[in-house]
């Protein structure tokens, strides 16, 4: 049998503290932080699993980009 694990888009962006602080797009309220990336990466890791078990039938939207824009 063939399962196929999800993929997920992490946007990360450091704070003003120096933290490391990550998005997942594809999902409602999806983001963690840590000190380092190999941290976030970690913690980012644990609350995709805790959004899918709240939601198991949530389907996650499809992630297309991120543009920069000049002001």
């Amino acid at each position: 049998m063939n399962h196929t694990r999800p993929e997920f888009y992490v946007v990360i962006e450091r704070d003003e503290d120096g933290f490391y602080v990550g998005e997942v797009p594809q999902l409602r309220a999806c983001y963690s932080q840590g000190r380092t990336i190999d941290e976030l990466m970690t913690n980012i890791r644990d609350v995709i699993e805790m959004c899918l078990d709240v939601d198991p039938e949530y389907s996650p939207i499809e992630f297309i980009g991120v543009q920069r824009v000049m002001a």
